[in-house]
């Protein structure tokens, strides 16, 4: 045999000759892995072996055990082959002692069985309506939120009382108890919710007390318990009228919708409405009848006036009737028209072809124009005496503005108006004197 060969073997005798078994010790080595999966170490004074406990089963542990928790685990002996490694496959685990406790809950689950105290007979059925819900839990508990939250959420019009008291530690049954025993004595509430959230069998060990038990079953009005998560059981579950599986499903069995109960009164009112005119439709048939019996001259008028209905739908059948053929001769008239209207697709398209090229003609000539007004204005600049100006020369003006050409024209002791460029100048002769070029 190979080596895995005999640890495959070994691991499949361990695991057929050994079932599923509680295992009893303390805690040490504990690792959680990335993947989920807890290792650790499970010991005594005078062995150990190592554990391992999935990730599929460690989410549904309550606790994650540390280092020296005295812990309770039901496993599977099996051996790890690639290491040869001999350890328990842990499914559950729970904390040292609960063993003892589950015992006596099977003990009293059995003695309370066996008195009816859980007979089906015995439980009370809820009332149709809920006015006021009563609530025997702590004040401080979660549970008091959700169950406040899902009953202003589904039934507002309901009343709450709370009837205080703790839900866990020394006492607390005996204390549950009398506040159910005070909501009994009272009678102010139509059902009462003993509710509490989640939590370890110690914790819920309150709820598994004789004496609530048989404080619920001799309660007056009917019992809704809604104690921890949906796996755990309670004697007090057992007791009472209605299990719910959370505190929250408690608050949803106890009240239901408001929205439940307006469409209930709404479907009522329609078919008290349905009934109503029905019987109305009764007698009113049944006064046809009896009228139709006598004879009147209200029904001879009727019987007259139908008769002219008569001949007025006819008449107005033969008025309409040339009226309906003339416009089925139009009709035809209008299909022999569109069979015999001539195609004008060729002459458009001629014409958008012609409207193209006559377009096309007028831009080129357009260009043709701009190009020549350009070379005129091109020329025009050339002529502009503002860029003889701008070359050094001057215009000479007198005193009218008149341009002087000739030295004629220049008198001694007058005023000329001389014009650059830039700007324009007066300018005083005091002699002239003609030269030739």
């Amino acid at each position: 045999m190979t080596v895995t060969a005999l640890n495959q073997a070994v691991a499949q005798l361990l695991e057929r000759n050994l079932p599923l078994t509680w295992v009893s010790g303390e805690i040490s080595n504990f690792t959680r892995a990335a993947s989920g999966h807890w290792y650790f170490t499970l010991k005594d004074s005078g062995a150990q072996v190592r554990s391992v406990m999935f990730r599929g089963r460690a989410q549904y542990a309550d606790f994650q055990p540390k280092e020296g928790d005295k812990v309770e685990v039901r496993a599977l002996v099996t051996l790890y082959a690639p290491r040869g490694d001999y350890q328990l496959s842990v499914e559950a685990i729970r904390r040292a002692g609960v063993g003892n406790l589950y015992e006596a809950f099977l003990r009293l689950k059995a003695q309370l069985t066996q008195e009816g105290l859980f007979d089906a007979e015995r439980k009370r059925p809820l009332p149709v309506f809920v006015k006021t819900i009563g609530i025997v839990t702590s004040p401080q508990a979660a549970a008091l939120r959700d169950i406040l939250i899902a009953l202003r959420r589904r039934a507002p019009h309901v009343n709450i009382i709370l009837y205080p008291t703790p839900v866990q530690g020394e006492g607390a049954g005996m204390k549950i108890a009398q506040a159910i025993a005070s909501a009994a004595a009272r009678e102010e509430c139509d059902v009462l919710l003993v509710c509490r959230g989640g939590g370890s069998m110690e914790d819920l060990w309150a709820f598994n007390e004789e004496v609530v038990a048989r404080t619920i079953v001799n309660c007056p009005m009917p019992v809704i318990a809604g104690i921890g998560h949906e796996t755990d059981f309670t004697i007090a579950d057992f007791a009472a009228d209605l299990r719910a599986a959370t505190p929250t499903a408690a608050a949803e069995l106890a009240a239901a919708p408001r929205d439940a109960w307006l469409q209930l009164l709404q479907r009522q009112a329609q078919i008290l409405s349905r009934c109503m005119h029905r019987q109305l439709d009764d007698h009113a048939q049944t006064l046809d009848w009896q009228s139709r019996r006598l004879l009147s001259p209200k029904a001879a008028i009727a019987a007259r006036r139908l008769q002219l209905l008569n001949l007025a739908r006819n008449l107005n059948h033969s008025a309409s009737l040339p009226l309906r053929q003339a416009r089925h001769e139009l009709m035809q008239l209008t299909q022999s028209w569109q069979a015999h209207k001539p195609d004008l697709t060729r002459p458009r398209l001629l014409l958008a072809d012609m409207q193209r090229r006559l377009q096309q003609a007028s831009r080129y000539r357009q260009e043709a124009h701009l190009q020549q007004l350009s070379g005129l204005r091109n020329q025009l600049e050339l002529l502009n005496p503002q860029r003889t100006l701008e070359r050094g020369y001057a215009i000479l003006s007198d005193h009218k503005g008149k341009a002087l050409r000739n030295t004629a024209e220049l008198k001694p002791q007058s005023l000329l108006q001389v014009r650059l460029a830039s700007g324009t100048a007066e300018v005083g002769i005091s002699s002239v004197q003609t030269k030739l070029d």
